[in-house]
């Protein structure tokens, strides 16, 4: 699993190449890319790890509360602002 930050999918975005995605994050709707995830299509309600505005890796709903644990043993509570990294 790499560093990231979890999010949820809400919808796919159309046009843009078909690479953006918008995503849940701790409360905060963001456009993300998605163009980085090869292992085919991608559906509302799957969680992704997110860096820099590129989602990387996706992951299960106990992979997503792993990512936001480490990020609070971080220092960085989940009632958070929700930037995304």
């Amino acid at each position: 699993m790499c560093l990231g930050i979890p999010g949820q999918v809400i919808e796919l975005l159309e046009g843009y190449g078909n690479q953006l995605a918008l995503v849940d994050v701790a409360g905060v709707q963001r456009k993300i890319n998605i163009g980085l995830l090869d292992e085919g299509p991608l559906e509302p309600g799957t969680w992704v790890l997110i860096h820099m505005g590129f989602a990387l890796e996706r992951v299960d709903s106990a992979g997503a509360d792993r990512a936001m644990d480490g990020l609070e043993l971080m220092g960085r509570p989940r009632d958070s602002d929700g930037e995304s990294g």
